[in-house]
């Protein structure tokens, strides 16, 4: 029953550390705000390749329409393109006759468009809308599962766990300016899942070990139980976390939001489940009579 780790030890200072990152990312996120993408701002988005031409020569030729916020990006092979032009108030469909004439004028190559798409502005309200309840549904689906399985406490500490992993990761976001878009959304609906996950793994392991171990304090637990799932933690967060690092590297662009994120979430989530919930039961008071009281009450 030797602790390799004295996690508990550290929890002062992580729950320090979480409490500054968590206020600082909210505040961000309210004055500062997100910086939504088309998807939920409305715009008009073009893919094209154009061989011999660079990004640089293409927002050139954009420059002259007064388009407002245009993004250009190379993904996949040689020559491919993704523009991202900013809502205006003239009609999109107007408007993206006028971007294909610019383009095939300016520049000198041949250009293929392969996809053109505009997204009105009660599009993206809805978008941003269906994104919001998305999350929220998710987030009241996970914590109803975990009221049902576990004791309050623990509902409560992966509470907390599940907002801290979400809130910070969206203040990252916001305070590097980068899009947030549906597979942004897609990462952190993900993140809450992989959170849940770890977080599920050693309150499990901490409730078995309470009516184990019945004269160690909540501490103590704590450190045994991360201890014995620390090693499913390491292999499960380090093969994820090749994995994205391998989209993020050789995705392009396209990809790179989506992986960023997802990147976060693995290192925060992992980190949370450690130094967020299991703190949560020794502010709790958690022993195992706590676990006897449950118990009694389902009891006939």
């Amino acid at each position: 029953m030797d602790k390799k780790f004295n996690f508990s030890s550290k929890f002062k200072i992580a729950n320090i550390f979480s409490l500054i990152l968590f206020v600082v990312s909210i505040l961000f996120i309210i004055f500062k705000g997100l910086n939504y993408g088309i998807d939920f701002k409305g715009g008009t988005l073009i893919e094209l390749r154009a061989a011999n031409t660079g990004a640089s020569e293409i927002r050139t030729s954009l420059k002259n329409m007064d388009l407002g916020d245009v993004n250009v990006k190379k993904f996949g092979k040689e020559g491919d393109y993704l523009i991202k032009v900013e809502q205006k108030e003239s009609d999109g469909n107007k408007l993206i006759p006028q971007i294909k004439k610019n383009l095939s004028d300016n520049l000198n190559s041949e250009i293929n468009f392969r996809r053109v798409e505009n997204v009105g502005p009660k599009v993206s309200s809805e978008l941003l809308q269906s994104g919001i309840i998305a999350i929220s549904l998710s987030l009241a689906a996970m914590l109803f599962y975990i009221w049902i399985r576990f004791e309050w406490q623990f509902s409560i500490g992966s509470i907390f766990a599940l907002f801290h992993d979400v809130v910070i990761t969206l203040g990252i976001f916001s305070v590097l300016s980068l899009e947030i878009n549906l597979s942004i959304i897609a990462a952190v609906l993900t993140i809450v899942g992989y959170s849940m996950n770890d977080t599920v793994v050693i309150y499990d392991r901490i409730r078995e070990n309470l009516n184990k171990y019945n004269r160690l304090n909540i501490n103590e637990i704590a450190d045994l139980s991360i201890n014995d799932t620390l090693a499913r933690t390491i292999i499960t967060s380090v093969t994820t976390l090749l994995a994205l690092l391998s989209i993020f590297i050789l995705g392009g662009e396209i990809l790179s939001g989506f992986s960023f994120a997802m990147i976060l979430g693995v290192i925060i989530g992992t980190y949370s489940s450690i130094f967020v919930a299991s703190p949560m039961l020794k502010y709790f008071k958690v022993t195992y009579k706590t676990l006897e009281k449950e118990e009694e009450k389902i009891v006939p």
